[in-house]
């Protein structure tokens, strides 16, 4: 039990991550409560129990570990005299890049499963006060999350993470050491009595570090202790009212043979840009055709911009631009800098839906695409292939990209890919100027031959 939930006053149980705690002031029988495992498939338990009053305290707290359900969801449920009070659950991560003592460079963090969690400081507020969802990371990582209300709404108002760069085991080798805080004022706006659904990705990128969340159901001032049935879905889950992007599916035929499929169009050409505070640090111009070959449905996927949401995030050695939508999870692009002069694609890693509500994941960090040097941007007008993986390939189309050293919102003069280059015209001109010069000593053989013919019929 947490020391924010031990202040509620009439405060008789939570379920915390994968930790049930109770506080009683009596004995007390007859306990249910929900659990979920690690991919969110429901389990009921029921206990049945009898405890004494410890001598001297005038309570008895008990927490049963759930040690057989290992669970990567964060999981708040705060409960008060009347029922529940604050419910939460979702799924996050966020990376924290930091400087190293190494010859300045960065290093990034990635906190994800919560191994380690504990929720010191949630609280269920009142008319007068705020909610909160508080947890922490170890020591050295901890995240909040604030709620006020009105009348008729309850407000997301502050998501907030500090962490401390002299924890050594987190932040190895830092060059700066001492607590941050980073704090990204949202005033995300709920109705009272509606439970917050948002299954999509949802990203916030604020400074050095940059928060994913997914799978969110959530609901503050939760009335009369019941948590509504009523949802109110995020925009990223609602239906897009626009054309579905196309999907161009391919089935071999075992029977008789079948015209071959014509090819897909073009996708749209995409704008899409990361900024650092006021200033833009990564541009990116390209239409994205994605290319699935798994087992027996192979299918081409155009990215339309007009629904693509786009975010990411810039440091010294790294950026990164992650697009989203109804579709996709995630698609991470992700660049790095080599020999300290050039720059690369690194890294894509892509989640997406597919048609039968599975998921398809896959993820390559061994890349080497889209090379250029540090201060100008890379092109391609002509169709490019990146191959993640065996069944995953992107097909860029009008590709110009600058991940670094982006000045004044405007991209640098660009290097050229290979199938770009001007160069190209010279092969059938090289081409034509072997055909002459051949021909050419074809006709001085041919008259070298000729008058040597002559001179051996002359008279003695």
């Amino acid at each position: 039990m947490t020391g924010a939930e031990a202040a509620i006053p009439g405060f008789l149980g939570a379920v915390v991550g994968g930790h049930l705690c109770f506080r009683f002031p009596r004995v007390c029988e007859g306990v249910r409560w929900l659990c979920r495992s690690a991919r969110r498939l429901p389990c009921g338990i029921t206990m049945r129990f009898r405890l004494s009053p410890v001598s001297g305290s005038g309570l008895v707290l008990c927490c049963v570990l759930l040690g057989a359900v290992k669970s990567y969801a964060l999981e708040l449920n705060l409960k008060d005299l009347k029922g529940t009070c604050l419910f939460a659950k979702w799924e996050m991560n966020f990376t924290i890049s930091y400087e190293t003592t190494t010859n300045k460079t960065y290093k990034t963090v990635t906190i994800s499963e919560p191994h380690n969690v504990t929720y010191n400081g949630s609280s269920c507020g009142d008319d007068r006060s705020g909610a909160k969802i508080a947890v922490q990371f170890g020591s050295a990582v901890s995240w909040n999350v604030t709620f006020t209300k009105d009348a008729s709404h309850y407000f997301i108002d502050n998501i907030s993470i500090s962490y401390n760069t002299s924890d050594n085991t987190t932040f190895p080798g830092a060059a700066h050491k001492g607590s941050v805080d980073v704090i990204s004022a949202q005033r995300f706006k709920i109705p009272l009595n509606d439970i917050f659904r948002c299954n999509s990705l949802l990203t916030v990128t604020k400074d050095s570090v940059v928060q994913n969340y997914w799978d969110v159901h959530l609901q503050a001032f939760v009335e009369n202790g019941t948590l509504s049935k009523k949802e109110f879905v995020c925009e990223e889950d609602r239906p897009v009212t626009t054309a579905a992007p196309s999907i161009h599916t391919t089935v071999p035929s075992t029977t008789t043979p079948t015209p071959t499929p014509t090819a897909p169009p073009n996708p749209k050409v995409g704008n899409y840009s990361v900024s650092n505070g006021n200033a833009t640090c990564l541009l990116a111009t390209m239409g994205l055709q994605l290319n699935l070959t798994e087992e027996k449905a192979p299918f081409i996927f155009n990215i339309n911009p007009s629904t693509t949401n786009f975010t990411g995030s810039c440091h010294p050695q790294t950026a990164q631009l992650r697009l989203n939508n109804s579709q996709i999870k995630y698609l991470d692009f992700i660049f790095a800098v080599k020999s300290e002069n050039r720059f690369y694609l690194k890294e894509v890693n892509v989640s997406m839906y597919m048609a039968n509500g599975s998921v398809f994941s896959v993820a390559n960090n061994n890349l080497s695409f889209w090379d250029a040097p540090l201060g100008s941007s890379y092109m391609c007008n002509k169709e490019q292939v990146v191959t993640v993986s065996r069944t995953f390939q992107i097909n860029t189309f009008n590709l110009k990209v600058q991940p670094f050293n982006v000045t004044k919102g405007k991209y640098s003069t660009a290097e050229e890919c290979a199938a770009d280059s001007d160069l190209s015209f010279l092969i059938p001109v090289a081409v034509g100027v072997a055909l002459g010069f051949l021909i050419i000593a074809v006709f001085i053989s041919y008259l070298i031959g000729r008058r040597k013919s002559r001179t051996g019929y002359q008279s003695v």
